[in-house]
């Protein structure tokens, strides 16, 4: 099933790039979207929204950013986003890409990713197979809410804020740091067994508690303004 898009031109404005990658077996099996589409664009556009209402961020607040993980045109976006990575089979020219992206400055953020679920999802094993291609050197890092990238808004203090009734346990945020360095810059935050997104993609329906909801969107503010301040 085709996505529409309504990509717009850059115009210095900030948006958050979502990445459209290849996915292998089973990546249609949500109402026929694409893997990466999934939440496409109420997630980010509402996440958006309430960056606009409540911070000087001043984000572009209509339209949204599909983009391959290969296009030069990546770099204009300081904050990526990525959905059900679990289906993710990159090429080596992405993960060139990515590489020279996340250490030029860029910020990416996963989410909506489990072990399991669904066939064909190949969770964090594939996840990290992939990660390891592009930084052979760096390890994920498992972190807890006193990472400052919790703190840098709202405080954040518990993880469970974002339970999923179909996702199995705890979740689990990891990331990846220049260096192996906790001190130093997050490259990769990974929000897995999770599906923080699912809150704002739904928060406008009445399918979410609204308190839950605005957990999850203290969480999203959260990632942006640490990513343009890190």
């Amino acid at each position: 099933m085709p996505v529409p898009t309504e990509n717009v031109q850059y115009d210095g404005r900030f948006l958050i790039a979502r990445l459209r990658y290849i996915f292998g077996f089973g990546g249609l099996y949500y109402r026929g979207i694409p893997a990466w589409a999934h939440g496409y664009p109420e997630s980010e556009q509402n996440l958006l929204k309430i960056v606009n209402e409540i911070t000087l961020a001043r984000p572009r607040p209509e339209g949204s950013k599909v983009i391959a993980i290969d296009d030069p045109d990546l770099f204009h976006y300081p904050v990526s986003y990525m959905v059900e990575a679990g289906y993710w089979e990159m090429t080596d020219k992405e993960a060139a890409a990515l590489r020279a992206y996340l250490f030029k400055g860029g910020f990416l953020i996963l989410d909506d990713s489990r072990d399991g679920f669904s066939p064909g999802n190949m969770g964090w094993d594939n996840i990290s197979g992939n990660f390891k291609r592009i930084f052979p050197e760096l390890h994920w890092i498992d972190l807890t809410p006193a990472h400052p990238i919790f703190h840098s808004f709202f405080d954040v203090n518990s993880f469970d804020v974002v339970r999923n009734y179909y996702d199995a346990g705890r979740p689990v945020f990891r990331a990846l740091f220049v260096d192996n360095d906790p001190t130093k810059r997050m490259l990769v935050l990974s929000n897995f067994n999770t599906d923080v997104s699912n809150y704002w993609e739904f928060s406008a329906t009445g399918f979410k508690p609204v308190d839950e909801a605005n957990q999850a969107y203290e969480l999203g503010v959260n990632y942006i303004i640490y990513a343009l301040t890190h």
